[in-house]
């Protein structure tokens, strides 16, 4: 599977057509033996076939194409396109009006050439980190498909179609964590960028504090150009920061508790890699992470926020809600004006408190998630499921409650159970973080054939 900028270049050269390349995406999407029909709610099929010929056609006739014309991507299902009901993975919207127009963030893909697969099943409304959905069976994890494990969510659907070759990337939201969940869990690359670089508009909302729009995909150019593109940039990659002499502070609280040991080895060993590579690795405890589920003890941003948007609709269409997410959204009425006013001053006491002892870093790293991903069987109780969701999502919300670029980076040894970590910078340095990532990449995504041992290393263990 070519990545996106291989693709473009392939297409300019003359190596392999539009149709092609989706053609083949199409193949794995409906291949009955696979995960298409659960990882996608709306396939484009022929009217996609159509766009790649008339690309093709263009491009033979000589026309000046957009530089990424004929690179088919997949869309997560809270996305306005013009003519379509957003549905956001739910029933409860299905009587609303078609969409006017493209969501701006869609509308900038188009310009530059991308073609939509079609929209990817996702948790209903975005509203767990699991990738659970009543509506919908959600797709299975990439690894151990026997056991039929959790994609992660909320892009459930995008990152099964990205790991799964059904679509070269994928763009989705983060609120919490729901890029870079699904990417940890299905073995890709997710990014959270800050909040206010890329527009919301036109993309149904979780929480509008929080609320942020991101790419998944196999690598972390891929993420950088969609990444550039949907800021309103050309497209353009980032140039590789050298990894000698970077300086990343290592979480050691809050972010290793109740940590599968598998997650545990796999950061650990990213972590001897990174320093035999001459990267600078200095323990760092952050006490004020512990306040953070005092803070949000009322549900938070999300709570609130997200119970204001669906207030009316849990009146006048509750029935069409999976009621654990129903349930979830009605608790949001518990917290009052007061509350949210007490949020948001600590959250930025919390944010200056916090950049005044990572500013000194190039960025921070901790695992993605502290645990592998769980079968279906293990989340059938609802009280597990509670819990599961919530350490899922402890430690990416994170980068979304103090508003800072974040990208989740597999770490495993090929085979094992996916495991991602995670590079965290400073609130608007998100192309400089990806430079740091694209610098870091090879070295923490685990090379077969390069083993190495922690002999000569002067790293300790990130877990007793």
């Amino acid at each position: 599977m070519y990545g996106i900028k291989e693709a473009a270049a392939a297409l300019i050269n003359a190596e392999v057509t539009a149709r092609q390349l989706v053609d083949d995406c199409l193949a794995r999407i409906e291949d009955p033996t696979g995960e298409g029909a659960r990882a996608f709610l709306i396939v484009y099929g022929d009217a996609v076939r159509a766009q790649a010929d008339a690309v093709d056609q263009a491009r033979a006739a000589g026309h000046s194409l957009p530089p990424f014309a004929g690179v088919p991507i997949s869309i997560k299902d809270l996305f306005d396109i013009a003519g379509e009901v957003t549905t956001a993975g739910s029933h409860v919207l299905d009587d609303q009006p078609a969409a006017v127009r493209d969501a701006p963030v869609m509308a900038r893909l188009k310009q530059a050439g991308f073609i939509f697969l079609g929209k990817t099943n996702m948790t209903e409304f975005a509203y767990s980190g699991l990738g659970l959905n009543t509506h919908y069976p959600p797709p299975l994890n990439p690894y151990d498909r026997q056991s039929e494990r959790i994609p992660g969510g909320s892009t459930s659907g995008g990152a099964v179609s990205v790991a799964d070759g059904m679509a070269l990337a994928t763009i989705g939201t983060d609120t919490g964590g729901s890029c870079r969940i699904p990417a940890a869990f299905c073995g890709i690359v997710g990014f959270k960028s800050t909040t206010w670089r890329i527009p919301r508009d036109g993309v149904i909302p979780l929480s509008k504090t929080l609320d942020s729009v991101g790419p998944l995909a196999a690598s972390v150019a891929c993420c950088a150009v969609l990444d550039d593109v949907m800021s309103g940039g050309a497209g353009e990659d980032v140039e590789a920061f050298p990894a000698l002499g970077l300086r990343l502070g290592v979480l050691r609280n809050y972010v290793t508790e109740n940590t599968d040991q598998a997650v545990g080895e796999a950061v650990d060993q990213a972590l001897v890699r990174l320093s035999k590579k001459g990267v600078q690795l200095t323990p760092l405890t952050i006490e004020e992470l512990e306040r953070l589920p005092v803070i949000n003890h009322n549900g938070g941003y999300v709570g609130a926020e997200a119970y204001a948007w669906h207030r009316d609709l849990l009146e006048s269409r509750g029935g069409y809600y999976d009621p654990w997410v129903y349930a979830r959204f009605e608790a949001g009425k518990a917290q009052s004006a007061a509350d949210f006013i007490c949020l948001a001053e600590e959250r930025a006491e919390l944010i200056d408190q916090i950049h005044c002892q990572t500013r000194h870093f190039d960025a921070v790293i901790m695992p993605s998630v502290a645990i592998i991903p769980p079968t279906l069987e293990e989340l059938k109780d609802a009280e597990v499921a509670n819990a599961t969701n919530r350490l899922v999502l402890r430690n990416t919300a994170i980068g979304n409650f103090l508003d800072r670029p974040v990208i989740s980076l597999p770490c495993h040894e090929p085979g094992q159970a996916p495991v991602g970590v995670m590079l965290m910078g400073e609130s608007g340095d998100d192309r400089r973080l990806l430079a740091i990532a694209r610098g870091l990449e090879d070295t923490i995504q685990l090379d077969q054939q390069k083993i190495f041992n922690r002999e000569g290393s002067s790293w300790e263990p990130l877990l007793p």
